[in-house]
């Protein structure tokens, strides 16, 4: 501002004046001074580009490829651009497009470690997971401490099952290695923080999460937050990304504290969390977008815990506990992770099925035609998905696949799947796939699922969550193969906690039979319909106020084992 001041004909000031903005999450502010240096300069490229990175963040995409366009249009060379125009077609659902501005940045520089980084990502969308190790391995050769680039690298491990518990356990351990320096982590481990005991206050909780907006993640915290008991907890909320919508708005009010901290550096966040006086800090986000895995790393509060949000463990030296419930995390688990599961004494979730979705109409088909499908995410259909559901559909002639994602708006996605299932025997005319995007709302996107009559949960990977709890919502019998480790059991814990565990296979063959004879009992299929919703809303699967009491108690005893511990 004082460059300005002396120079109004600045361009470079303003431009440089809008990243600081930028990064301080004032988008609107960085916005107006952009276009000040572009008003200055017309053919200022960086200020183009930084005018898209503004509008990114907010979301507004295609304004942002038009800033991305007129940056490379001035300046064809302007790697940078190039790149942060392929991160916004990754987020338009676009991996293929995305994946050549990627290879296009590092054709101009082969150095360039955001390209690489962000290359792996769009290689992921397009199940290119091979491809897609290199990529985010080149790029933590080039920066080894590149904290995104060791995430992605571990949610990939992770959500795709591509290493062993141990070896997944191992890479995990090695993020705050590289990320975090010795002397930090040294520190945390000798920290003490004072805390006031807890008889006679409530307890401060925090949570951290760059999810609180529409996102799954936030489906489930949303009523969490609506039913905490005020006068035993206070909430904090402390968002790590700028984006926000209606969700946001809600979740604003549900907190006793809403704390912004995108764009807070560790040191300041730590000092924010200790002046806070949190006493058990909740993290919510695992290896996934925008989390704050340093802070947890250096010891912000007493009790550090993850929750809900991702599906492995953290790695994490300094993260005490991971809160799952019996079938999630039974105890034969608890070596994948280097936290201590905690056990819930029910469904570690709960759903908030919404009265306002339209009720089921769905009929037997008249030709005996059994539609079988899954509305989940592309990534969770692995080749051992495709492969045991491929046996399925050999050992149920009449049965046929619907599937239904965001994914499939990718041509080279669809090839990949029809070629995949031809390629295990199975004839084109018996598979559909929907891209989600055409679906014009949410009512809508429910409607769909009367065009199942079996839900199946993907295996070998990350199994459904919150597609699980829709599908069930409304009155689609979901089969699912209760697998080796956390990422593929969450179905199973669900299904069981609505009394449906005969639903859960322990075996492929067992997968194959369940869905079979399902497929078969029309009469049991049509009596189980109309009713499941009124089932499910009963049960525990659906119990917001029980799972908070229960989240509530774990965190007092929590807190308790730390007060009494010694050297605290």
């Amino acid at each position: 501002r004082r460059a300005i001041a002396l120079e109004p004909g600045n361009a470079e000031a303003y431009n440089s004046l809008a990243t600081a903005l930028k990064n301080l999450g004032r988008m609107d502010e960085a916005i107006a001074g952009c276009r000040k240096a572009i008003a200055i300069r017309p053919d200022f490229a960086e200020a183009h580009n930084n005018l898209g990175l503004a509008y990114h963040a907010q979301g507004k995409l295609n304004e942002a490829i038009a800033c991305y366009h007129q940056a490379t249009s001035i300046k064809p060379d302007y790697a940078e651009a190039h790149c942060n125009w392929g991160a916004v077609l990754q987020l338009q659902n676009k991996p293929e497009p995305a994946a050549a501005c990627f290879r296009m940045a590092l054709s101009v520089r082969p150095d360039l470690v955001t390209a690489h980084y962000n290359l792996g990502i769009a290689l992921c969308a397009q199940c290119n997971l091979e491809e897609a190790l290199v990529s985010f391995n080149k790029a933590l050769s080039l920066k080894p401490d590149y904290a995104d680039a060791y995430t992605n690298l571990l949610f990939t491990c992770a959500y795709h099952s591509l290493l062993t518990p141990d070896e997944y356990l191992a890479q995990a351990r090695g993020w705050e290695l590289a990320c975090v320096p010795e002397q930090e982590r040294l520190a945390a481990r000798n920290k003490k923080l004072g805390r006031v005991q807890l008889a006679g206050r409530r307890l401060r909780v925090g949570y951290i999460s760059g999810d609180f907006r529409q996102h799954a993640v936030s489906y489930f915290v949303e009523q969490l937050f609506a039913h905490h008991d005020r006068s035993r907890v206070e909430i904090f909320a402390y968002a790590t990304h700028t984006q926000e919508d209606a969700v946001t708005e809600r979740l604003k009010v549900l907190a006793d504290y809403w704390v912004p901290v995108m764009g807070l550096a560790n040191v300041a966040l730590l000092d924010r969390i200790e002046a806070d006086g949190i006493d058990v800090l909740i993290d919510l986000s695992g290896h996934t977008g925008h989390n704050r895995m340093g802070i947890f790393a250096r010891r912000a509060a007493p009790v550090q815990a993850h929750y809900l949000g991702y599906c492995a463990s953290t790695g994490l030296t300094e993260m005490d506990y991971w809160i799952g419930d019996a079938i999630l995390t039974p105890p034969k688990t608890d070596g994948h992770f280097c936290e201590q599961v905690w056990r819930l004494p029910r469904v570690w979730v709960s759903y908030d099925g919404q009265e306002s979705a339209p009720l089921t109409g769905w009929q037997p088909a008249q030709d005996g035609t059994v539609w079988l499908g899954s509305f989940n995410n592309l990534g969770k259909l692995t080749p051992a998905t495709f492969a045991l559901w491929a046996k399925v559909l050999h050992a149920l002639p009449e049965g046929k696949l619907l599937l239904k994602t965001k994914g499939l708006s990718d041509a080279g996605n669809r090839q990949r799947i029809l070629d995949t299932m031809s390629g295990h025997g199975i004839a084109l005319d018996r598979i559909e796939l929907q891209a989600s995007d055409l679906t014009p709302g949410w009512a809508e996107h429910m409607a769909y699922y009367d065009r199942l009559d079996i839900a199946l949960d993907p295996v070998g990977a990350m199994g459904g969550g919150t597609t699980t709890c829709d599908a069930l919502w409304m009155g689609v019998p979901v089969v699912a193969l209760e697998g080796d480790r956390m990422a593929s059991r969450m179905t199973a814990s669900m299904l069981n906690a609505i009394g449906h565990a005969e639903w859960v296979a322990q075996t492929e063959a067992d997968y194959i039979d369940k869905i079979v004879a399902l497929a078969r009992d029309v009469k049991l299929r049509l009596s189980l319909r109309s009713g499941q919703r009124e089932r499910m809303a009963a049960s525990a699967l659906c119990d917001a106020k029980g799972l908070a009491a229960c989240l509530e108690d774990a965190y007092v005893e929590m807190f308790g084992r730390w007060w009494q511990s010694p050297g605290k």
